[in-house]
């Protein structure tokens, strides 16, 4: 991670993915699966990372709501969403915001990119390059 990462983690206390991302890291992940199935995939890789608490599911709407606690007892509230972009490809974006005042010094970056990581090993073989 990156200096200014930290920096502008000093003030900010959420950071989310997008096609528009300046961060090629942060960029919306794309995956050769039809939305249910990816549903059921990501829904179920989720429900069995260690740290993380799935608060809320929605199927219809592709969105899965998570909660961790950071280890100087904050909580972080993520939102994975699932989108349908055609009938065989979904992508998948992240939102996570720490609950409080003060910036979380990049934890909510820290978090996206691990669930991602988690997320890419387990669809590698439908992972779409776009």
């Amino acid at each position: 991670m990156t200096l200014k990462r930290t920096l502008v983690g000093i003030i900010r206390s959420m950071e989310g993915t997008s096609d528009r991302a300046k961060d090629p890291k942060l960029k919306t992940r794309y995956y050769n699966l039809s939305k249910d199935r990816a549903w059921e995939e990501v829904s179920s890789t989720l429900k069995k990372i260690p740290g993380y608490k799935v608060l809320h599911e929605v199927p219809s709407v592709g969105e899965v709501i998570l909660e961790k606690r950071t280890t100087f007892g904050r909580t972080m509230d993520i939102t994975v969403s699932i989108i349908s972009v055609s009938p065989v490809r979904s992508a998948v974006d992240m939102y996570s915001a720490s609950r409080g005042s003060l910036g979380d010094l990049g934890s909510n970056y820290r978090t996206i990119m691990n669930l991602f990581s988690v997320l890419d090993k387990k669809l590698s073989k439908y992972k779409s390059n776009d």
